[in-house]
C-alpha cells in the first residue's frame, strides 16, 4: 500500500495550480451564523475613506508578486469573503492585473465574485464585468425580513430584488444565489417561498445550505443544534429534500450535495476543491495546496500582516509539510464523494492500491445494502449491481441522492475510523 501512496503524493507534485482563490475579509458587519475571518469596517465604507481596504490590497498584491508561478496560466479565479462587493472597481483590477503579471490569466478563464445586495450599484457591476468578472454568488441566504433579521444580515428583500434586476441587466454569463435552511424560526412554508422566489429569478446555479452552529459564533453563543427555535432534524432534513424536488424540477441539476446548476454552468473553481487538486490561495485566512503542501494562512489582520512580511522576507520560499499519503486518501475520498458522480474505482485503485480499495469497498458494504452508497458506470448514467464477495474495480463510487447525501457525514465518519484501524 505504501508505493500506491507515493505514487497519489507523487501525483499531487506534479499537479501545476490553474486556480487562485483570493481572500477578501471585509465586511460591514458580522453575520451571526459567520467563523470565516473578517474585518468590519462599517455600514458606511463604500469610498474606503479610511484607506483600510486600499492598504489589505496592496499587501495582498505584494503576496502575489513574491509566490513562485509555473507557467501554466490560471484557469479560475475566485474572489470570496467577507464581502468581494465592497472592493472599488480600481481595487479589484489591481488585484486581477497582480495576478496576470505573475501567473497569466486564461481568455476564457472563470473568474468568480461573491457579492451581497445593498453592497454594489448597477455602475460598479458593470464596471467588474467589463474587468472580465464572469460569474457572481448572490448571498441572498432568504427572503423573508424577520430571518434576514435573524442572521445578522445588513441588507433587505428590496436590496435583493434590486440586485437581481442589476446583474439581469449587465449579462454576466453565470449568476449563483444562496440560500441557507435551518434558521432559527424558519418554517417549512417560509423554505418554499424562498424556493418559489429562487426559481422565479432563474439564476444558472444554485448554492443550498444547511445551517451549521459553529461555537465561536453570536450562534453558537444563542442556540444548541435540534433545540428550539432552531428547526428540527426532521424539519431539516424535509427542507433538504424539498428544495432537491423543486429544483431538479426546474431543470437544475444536482451536482453536488449543496449545489446545483443548469446543463453547462457548474462552478469550475469550486471542483477543484471537491477533485482535490492544486491550487493558490492569497489573502487573510486563505488555504493553498501547491506541490502537496496544504498550509492556511493566519485569520487576523495584524498576524497575517506579519505573514506576508515574513513570506517577502524568505523571498517566497515557504516550508511546509508535505501532506501525508494516508491523509491524501481521505481527502480524496471525503471531498469526491460530495459530487454527484463520485470517485472512480479504477482512480483509486491506480493510485491507493487494490488493497486500499478492498478496506473501502468493506467499510462501504452495511451502507450499500442500505440504499446510502451505489455503484454507476464510468459515466454515471446507470447503476451497477455489485456481489458483495468482490470489490469493484470499475465504474465510480457515490452517495446515493438524498439519502447518501443526508447521512454523508455518519458514512465519512465510518470510512475514516475504519481506514484509520487498518492502517
Amino acid at each position: 500500500m505504501e508505493n500506491h501512496l507515493n505514487q497519489a503524493q507523487k501525483a499531487i507534485h506534479l499537479g501545476i495550480p490553474r486556480s487562485a482563490y483570493v481572500h477578501i475579509p471585509f465586511c460591514r458587519r458580522r453575520c451571526y451564523y459567520c467563523d470565516f475571518p473578517v474585518s468590519i469596517v462599517g455600514d458606511n465604507n463604500r469610498g474606503d475613506t479610511s484607506g483600510t481596504i486600499s492598504q489589505y490590497v496592496q499587501l495582498l498584491c505584494r503576496e502575489i508578486a513574491i509566490t513562485p508561478a509555473s507557467k501554466q496560466l490560471l484557469k479560475t479565479i475566485f474572489f470570496g469573503g467577507g464581502t468581494p462587493s465592497l472592493l472599488s472597481i480600481n481595487q479589484l483590477t489591481q488585484i486581477l492585473k497582480a495576478l496576470d503579471q505573475q501567473f497569466g490569466i486564461s481568455e476564457d478563464a472563470e473568474i468568480s465574485m461573491e457579492i451581497d445586495p445593498g453592497t454594489f450599484d448597477l455602475n460598479q457591476i458593470q464596471s467588474y464585468r467589463a474587468a472580465g468578472v464572469k460569474r457572481v454568488s448572490l448571498g441572498v441566504q432568504a427572503f423573508q425580513p424577520e430571518l434576514l433579521q435573524v442572521c445578522g444580515r445588513s441588507h433587505t428583500v428590496e436590496d435583493i430584488w434590486k440586485s437581481v434586476e442589476m446583474i439581469q441587466s449587465v449579462g454576466i454569463p453565470d449568476f449563483s444565489l444562496d440560500l441557507i435552511s435551518g434558521l432559527p424560526h424558519q418554517s417549512i412554508e417560509q423554505w418554499q417561498e424562498s424556493l418559489d422566489a429562487i426559481i422565479a429569478i432563474a439564476p444558472t446555479h444554485i448554492s443550498i445550505y444547511d445551517l451549521t452552529i459553529e461555537p465561536v459564533t453570536a450562534f453558537g453563543r444563542y442556540y444548541q443544534p435540534g433545540v428550539q427555535p432552531l428547526p428540527t432534524d426532521d424539519a431539516t432534513a424535509q427542507m433538504y429534500c424539498q428544495a432537491r424536488q423543486v429544483l431538479t424540477a426546474a431543470g437544475y441539476q444536482h451536482y453536488e450535495i449543496s449545489n446545483y446548476a443548469k446543463p453547462g454552468h457548474q462552478c469550475q473553481h469550486n471542483r477543484v476543491y471537491w477533485e482535490n487538486r492544486p491550487y493558490y490561495g492569497f489573502g487573510m485566512g486563505a488555504t493553498s495546496y501547491v506541490q502537496g503542501q496544504r498550509f492556511t494562512r493566519p485569520r487576523k489582520t495584524k498576524e497575517y500582516y506579519q505573514w506576508v512580511q515574513d513570506f517577502i522576507t524568505a523571498g517566497g520560499v515557504l516550508d511546509f509539510p508535505q501532506t501525508p499519503p494516508d491523509e491524501v486518501l481521505l481527502e480524496t475520498l471525503m471531498l469526491g464523494l460530495r459530487l454527484q458522480e463520485g470517485v472512480s474505482l479504477s482512480f483509486l485503485a491506480q493510485l491507493f492500491g487494490k488493497e486500499t480499495l478492498k478496506q473501502i469497498w468493506t467499510c462501504l458494504q452495511p451502507y450499500y445494502r442500505q440504499g446510502w452508497v451505489e455503484i454507476v458506470t464510468i459515466d454515471s448514467q446507470s447503476v451497477v449491481w455489485c456481489d458483495l464477495q468482490q470489490v469493484p474495480l470499475q465504474g465510480r463510487i457515490r452517495l446515493t441522492d438524498p439519502q447518501g447525501f443526508l447521512f454523508s457525514n455518519v458514512v465519512l465518519a465510518a470510512l475514516f475510523s475504519h481506514l484509520a484501524e487498518v492502517g
